[in-house]
């Protein structure tokens, strides 16, 4: 009896890897400052920024915090919105995160579209209207390092 094998040609391809650019704020390492951009990566894909916040010294729990779901991204200069796909760490409204104390840190990122090329400034708006909502403008990030912040170096791996 006769057996008959197929035999099946592996093909090995490829897949360009989308290399992405990530900028660290300096201004992130200032500690007395409540809420600030820690950093911005950009690929072709997505624009992935991370924001550091301490909570509020006002509320016996330090309060909570939330996202718009219609926050979005701009070009300075611009008109045209770059919408909200995802957040990582902060829920999105009407959710929110409850904080255990005073002055706790958290930090949580925002990814959008990928922004055009030639971007140097944006906005970053959670909800342009009366209140206290979490909105950045003029973010000039052309002088941001490619250093890594402290708080993304792993210290030990014990």
């Amino acid at each position: 009896m006769e057996v008959k094998i197929e035999k099946w040609v592996e093909i090995i391809r490829e897949s360009e890897v989308s290399k992405s650019i990530k900028l660290y704020n300096p201004a992130a390492l200032d500690f007395k400052s409540e809420h600030r951009l820690k950093s911005i990566e950009f690929s072709e894909e997505y624009t992935r920024i991370e924001f550091i916040y301490r909570s509020s010294t006002l509320y016996i729990n330090g309060g909570w915090i939330q996202m718009d779901p219609n926050a979005f991204i701009r070009p300075v200069g611009s008109s045209m919105k770059y919408r909200l796909i995802k957040t990582e760490g902060i829920p999105l409204a009407p959710s929110k995160h409850y904080f255990r104390s005073k002055g706790e840190y958290h930090t949580y990122t925002l990814i959008f579209p990928a922004l055009p090329g030639n971007t140097k400034q944006i906005d970053v708006i959670e909800r342009e209207a009366t209140g206290t909502y979490f909105n950045f403008y003029n973010v000039d990030y052309s002088t941001w390092m490619k250093i890594p912040h402290p708080m993304d170096v792993q210290r030990s791996t014990n």
